[in-house]
């Protein structure tokens, strides 16, 4: 009887939602083709909110024991096929597999899967939601969805026809949907595939990783230990290349086990939602306040901001040229997907390296996609072999990816290897990577390759003091005073903006900087300056994160100064006398960040 009533409550659904018409237009598009299928797959969208509301047992079946739940929309749905004569190749209820795909679950804590958490006990087949972002994915490869089986003693009545009939259901493995050693429940014989049955899908596997995980390639754990690891989600038809490598997503999906060399936890996903961060409301009242005081004019209020910025790190006042440049960098990020062009890429010469850093992983931290590449992992995506054994190839991020919409700061330049320098020279002119798969190398007949659009700005410094440098005999390219022999000159013309930093200049007094280190030294928490106080990073993440989502369009004034700044430039590098070294790129950006800095102060 209560198998009865949530038939019924499941008949009623699907007719007020609107879920039974559109059955009974995919049942069409099947009798139309007038094949005879070993399965027919249909997809429910539900709402666990309305289905609750409408009969409480049914929605706690759907939440709590989905499969259960699926084979009772499967009874309704049969008998809705044979009334309403919808497939006329249909012959029995076992073809017809249900998938539920819910649009969201209950905002509770019992329903989310916490990647940090240890051990990870889902051990029940029901549905969790859990967050995180693309690290790698597989090539697309083939399962099984369906297979028909007929029993082998030609004399049984279960010799023809659709009785066994096997489909995947979440957590299953390959054989347990096509395998040799099934028995008939009639006469014991053993039961052979009819392989012209067999119902193929498409697979896909990504592997996430929750945002939390970002803080350790920040180096903000403040030094305390922390356990993350990597989630397989495992993809299946309509969901297959929905998801994009360094995007992140919401995913509502059932837990199942796997086991490879050692038992590992995945996921088999149901539904998939990209996640969109929230975007600030305005910026804080010290700030409000200072731009009021600047409002006369539309430089002061970036000035300023550049001389205070960082107070934690150097004295206010120093290094003001980077610090500007930094925050011009910070607020051309996005949270999400955006147009590669608004990334503005730093290359810093410097000789004073401990400094600069301690600022580049400051200012990085205050975005919310900032990494800091570790030395002993790659830069961009590489292919290696999938170790669920499906045949497919993994593709895996790297720190570019993972950067996406962010800052990829990757150290010191001369301490890639010169392919990896020739690898970032391309990705920073074309904005995008190519990965070559060698069909050969993993077992597939044709070559593939895949292109990853690179969305981040890239930092980085050279050291002008390394030992490397001090034994190379000064026949350097120069730009104005600006010494850079120890990297290829088309390297450093890719960069956005090249910047040098000289402790020496008057820019970068020394006796401040060597105060304000002792000082922290000491007290490494305490605030040393007025302005450290007044403006906290807090309030510069506010600036950053409201300032980056703004809308902004050049007046006709702005417009027309670009248009004559190309123009003027353009006559200055064809110019073979007096004409200048910089290249078009470095000129380009220098036009672009000039503008930049009054419109980003007249649209807060």
């Amino acid at each position: 009887m209560t198998n009865l009533h949530m038939k019924e409550a499941a008949l009623v659904y699907l007719d007020r939602s609107g879920g039974l018409q559109k059955f009974i237009d995919d049942c069409k598009y099947y009798n139309d083709s007038k094949q005879s299928y070993a399965v027919y797959r249909f997809n429910i969208l539900i709402n666990p909110s309305d289905v609750v509301e409408l009969d409480a047992e049914l929605g706690n079946h759907i939440l709590h024991h989905p499969l259960k739940a699926a084979q009772v929309f499967q009874s309704v749905c049969f008998v809705a096929v044979k009334t309403l004569s919808l497939i006329g190749q249909l012959q029995t209820e076992t073809q017809i597999n249900i998938v539920l795909k819910l649009t969201h679950l209950p905002s509770l804590p019992s329903y989310s899967l916490d990647l940090c958490e240890f051990p990870l006990n889902y051990t029940s087949q029901r549905f969790y939601m859990m967050q995180g972002i693309v690290m790698a994915m597989t090539t697309v490869t083939k399962y099984t969805r369906g297979a028909r089986f007929l029993c082998s003693d030609e004399v049984c009545p279960l010799s023809e026809g659709f009785q066994y009939i096997r489909v995947h259901v979440p957590g299953a493995t390959e054989s347990a949907t096509v395998r040799n050693d099934f028995v008939c429940g009639l006469c014991s014989s053993s039961l052979q595939e009819d392989r012209k049955f067999r119902v193929l899908g498409d697979k896909q596997i990504v592997e996430i990783i929750t945002t939390k995980v970002l803080h350790a390639f920040q180096g903000d754990s403040k030094n305390q230990p922390f356990r993350f690891q990597s989630l397989s989600i495992f993809l299946r038809d309509e969901l297959v290349n929905k998801m994009k490598i360094g995007n992140e997503y919401k995913i509502i999906g059932i837990p199942a086990c796997v086991k490879t060399s050692q038992t590992a936890l995945c996921i088999e996903a149901n539904s998939i939602t990209p996640y969109t961060a929230k975007v600030p409301s305005g910026i804080s009242d010290n700030l409000r306040c200072l731009l009021s005081l600047t409002s006369s004019s539309c430089w002061k209020f970036t000035a300023i901001l550049a001389n205070i910025f960082a107070s934690q790190i150097v004295p206010p006042g120093t290094y003001n040229l980077l610090k500007l440049c930094l925050l011009m960098s910070l607020v051309q990020t996005r949270d999400c997907n955006r147009d590669s062009e608004d990334c503005l890429d730093i290359l810093i010469i410097t000789s004073d390296t401990l400094l600069v850093e301690r600022l580049l992983k400051y200012s990085m931290n205050l975005v919310s996609r900032g990494i800091h590449h570790p030395v002993s992992t790659e830069v961009f995506p590489i292919v290696y072999r999938n170790r669920y054994g499906t045949g497919a190839v993994s593709i895996q991020a790297g720190s570019a990816l993972l950067a996406k919409g962010g800052i990829c700061f990757i150290g010191d330049l001369t301490s890639h290897k010169k392919d990896r320098l020739e690898q970032l020279q391309s990705v920073l002119e074309s904005r995008s990577m190519t990965v070559f798969i060698p069909g050969k190398k993993f077992g597939d007949d044709n070559d593939q390759q895949m292109t990853f659009p690179i969305q981040c700005s890239f930092w980085s410094f050279v050291d002008m003091d390394s030992s490397s440098r001090r034994n190379v005999q000064k026949t350097s390219t120069l730009i104005g005073q600006m010494d850079y022999s120890l990297i290829p000159a088309n390297l450093g013309e890719a960069f956005g903006l090249l910047i040098n930093c000289n402790e020496s200049s008057p820019c970068h007094p020394f006796l401040p900087t060597v105060q304000h280190t002792l000082k922290k030294a000491m007290d490494p928490e305490g605030l040393l300056y007025l302005a450290s106080k007044q403006f906290t990073t807090e309030d510069f993440e506010k600036l950053l994160a409201f300032a980056k989502n703004l809308n902004m369009e050049f007046s006709l004034e702005a417009e027309r100064m670009i248009h004559g700044y190309y123009l003027a430039s353009r006559r200055i590098r064809t110019d073979s006398v007096h004409g200048s070294k910089l290249s078009a790129s470095a000129l380009k950006h220098l036009g672009h960040c000039i503008l930049c800095c009054s419109q980003c102060t007249l649209s807060i």
